[in-house]
């Protein structure tokens, strides 16, 4: 039996080392014998009531980012979904209130490179500088509550001008950050500024830093504010591929003295720099194969094959710091999940901790201040003690809507690669303390597919994954060739293969899963997003394997893709598939669109209307070529949906669409109609 509910439909309890506590007073709680465990009611898989609504997804949850500590004071971003996915600076108090540094009518989100991330600072003071969404501007909101101030001037067409990844300079009077102009002859520029923060009139153009190259990121200052430094790099490249690592001294006016190039160059991914205590530069380097720490003048410290890092997609990733004394902190990938350790010599020596997911990696105080979760906790802005491993919790991305028995746990598992070595992925088996499935029944597989196809799935606490499991559905996400938290080769082994390693790396991982007996190789269905949706659609263009599958925002046209989208990913594929137009044949021979006829089973595709990474004329011809074939193709469009869904109503109806055909195509009993 389920623990008693609250108002809200929440277990009234809370999660102690992954165990299961009543919350209530001794004389309140039930007794021992309304605990007991019911026989388990045996229903067909996939056909479980599940105590986890759509609804339930979003309710009272928000996303959490970009947490920090500067001057004392503790921020971090919340993307709210019941306000319309709107992007919140927020501020812990000493008395443990929160306060929000933004007013109603912003969102401080940036669009620089489509994917935005940091783009907040506060600085000695307290005023907050952040990038508003609608206008793209910087502000200054102060500490008092004043009204806010803008820092940059109107561009001549909203959001020609974007600035990210701010950095305070010369004592607060200077801001240092990226900026992004997009002029009207169609020409991307991006370049590194400088700009007054307390401007004494309306505001002039920032001063350009450093220019020349295509792309620039994470600006940052020492501490004595006597030097910058910052990353660089250009197509065909992504940050993951190779950067350069530039510092200049600066002085008390923001005026940079002659860059030098400290590391990094063809071959050589260089990630997160920033300067210790004593003010030497450290950086994350990939040339050992994986990315690794290192510091100026003395090389890598702690070797290890593992990835302290992991690809830039956004701005201000932080997966090391330094406590007071200088002593590197930093969290690292395992099979299991990342572990977080100190520099001891030259070995890393983890912390004892049950959480296994780590980012905005900061010190405050003798704590470390992170964002953090586990397989059995959601995210939340965390308070750890460095040397103990114990954490407090002080804000929750949400509260915890499942009680530990019924939440599904990942099963790393291997298995072998067409191209001999390889591949990963997470198993999570379908879990439920009141239902079993009936005697030598299997469950149907939901295989999951990260997008990117640059990154990686997450050892941490997915609803989204809870929502399948908790209904009878086992679910794979899959870490197919190309994925991180491997190394470079394994990134790698995606190079001049993507629309054929992933596709056959997500057939072979379901398929070994049926062979081992695990699941039906009968119901086995795939979804994804963004570039796992090019998998999806490649995958069920297969003679078998998936009987249905679903693309959320997905690449269906790789020749669009190349010749219509931002800067970013211009020529991201240049490597995975192959140089355009030179390799236009490989493009159609990959692209979904080109081979529509060979698509013959059901497809659910969900799009935001204004997505500018993968625009909807994607979703649009993809769909009208499956039902001209005679296939179903059902097609959900979002409106005010970018790339990536944000919107409470959007992400309640994707889930609810999503399970409604799954259980439709494979021929699930609904739970009203099972047994």
């Amino acid at each position: 039996m389920l623990p008693d509910r609250g108002a809200r439909g929440l277990p009234v309890g809370v999660v102690t080392e992954g165990t299961w506590r009543d919350a209530r007073p001794p004389d309140r709680a039930p007794s021992a014998a309304r605990y007991a465990r019911p026989v388990p009611v045996q229903a067909p898989y996939g056909s479980w009531p599940s105590p986890l609504s759509p609804e339930a997804l979003v309710q009272a949850s928000v996303g959490l980012s970009d947490a920090e500590s500067a001057g004392g004071r503790i921020v971090w971003s919340e993307s709210r979904p019941d306000e319309a996915g709107r992007q919140v600076v927020v501020e812990l108090r000493p008395d443990g209130t929160t306060v929000d540094r933004v007013p109603p009518d912003f969102s401080a989100r940036t669009l620089v490179h489509e994917y935005g991330g940091r783009c907040a600072v506060v600085d000695d003071s307290g005023d907050l500088v952040a990038a508003n969404l609608d206008d793209q501007r910087l502000w200054r909101f102060p500490v008092d509550g004043g009204p806010p101030l803008p820092l940059t001037p109107p561009p001549p067409d909203p959001p020609a001008d974007r600035y990210a990844d701010p950095v305070v300079l010369d004592g607060g009077r200077l801001v240092a950050c990226v900026r992004e102009r997009h002029l009207t002859s169609g020409e991307v520029v991006n370049d590194l500024v400088a700009l007054d923060a307390r401007p004494a009139g309306e505001p002039v153009e920032p001063r350009p830093l450093a220019t020349g190259h295509d792309f620039y990121a994470a600006p940052r200052a020492a501490p004595d504010g006597t030097r910058l430094a910052w990353l660089s790099w250009d197509h065909p490249d992504m940050p993951w591929d190779a950067t350069e690592l530039w510092a200049a001294p600066l002085d008390e006016g923001g005026v940079l003295g002659t860059p030098e190039r400290v590391a990094g160059g063809p071959g050589v991914s260089i990630s997160q720099p920033r300067f210790a205590p004593d003010g030497t530069l450290h950086w994350l380097s990939d040339e050992t194969g994986f990315w690794n720490l290192h510091r100026d003048g003395a090389g890598v410290l702690g070797p290890i094959d593992a990835d302290l890092g992991g690809p830039d997609w956004v701005f201000g990733q932080s997966t090391y710091t330094f406590l007071s004394d200088g002593t590197p902190v930093a969290a690292w990938s395992t099979p299991a999940g990342q572990r977080l350790g100190l520099l001891d010599g030259d070995r890393w020596r983890p912390v004892d901790s049950d959480l296994t997911a780590f980012s905005c990696l900061h010190r405050h105080g003798d704590r470390l201040l992170a964002i953090a979760a586990s397989p059995v906790h959601p995210a939340a802005v965390v308070l750890l003690d460095p040397a103990t491993g114990h954490h407090r919790v002080l804000r929750a991305s949400r509260p915890l809507p499942l009680p530990p028995e019924a939440i599904a746990r990942p099963e790393p598992f291997t298995f072998t690669a067409r191209d001999g070595g390889e591949a990963h992925g997470l198993f999570y088996a379908p879990r439920s303390p009141t239902h079993v499935g009936p005697p030598g029944d299997r469950p149907p597989l939901v295989v999951v597919i990260h997008g990117g196809p640059t990154a990686a799935a997450r050892r941490e606490l997915s609803l989204a994954v809870q929502q399948w499991t908790t209904r009878g559905f086992a679910v794979a996400d899959v870490d197919y060739r190309g994925s991180t938290g491997y190394g470079r080769p394994y990134r790698q082994r995606l190079h001049g293969a993507w629309g054929v390693a992933d596709v056959d790396d997500c057939v072979d991982a379901a398929t070994h899963l049926a062979a081992t007996g695990r699941v039906d190789p009968t119901r086995m269905v795939i979804r994804g997003s963004s570039a796992g949706g090019l998998t999806v659609l490649n995958a069920l263009a297969r003679p078998a394997g998936f009987a249905a599958g679903a693309s959320l925002y997905g690449v269906c046209d790789l020749a669009s893709l190349a010749t219509d989208t931002h800067k970013f990913e211009a020529r991201y594929l240049d490597r995975l598939v192959g140089p355009w137009p030179d390799a236009a044949a490989t493009y159609d021979e990959r692209s979904p669109l080109r081979h529509a006829a060979e698509c013959t089973r059901p497809v659910v595709f969900f799009q935001g209307t204004d997505d500018p990474v993968v625009p909807r004329s994607q979703s649009d011809a993809m769909v009208a070529a499956l039902r001209a074939n005679g296939v179903r193709a059902d097609h959900h469009l979002f409106d005010g949906e970018r790339h990536g869904f944000r919107q409470a109503a959007t992400l309640v109806a994707v889930a609810r669409l999503e399970i409604a055909f799954y259980r439709d195509v494979l021929h699930l009993a609904t739970p009203e109609q099972a047994p």
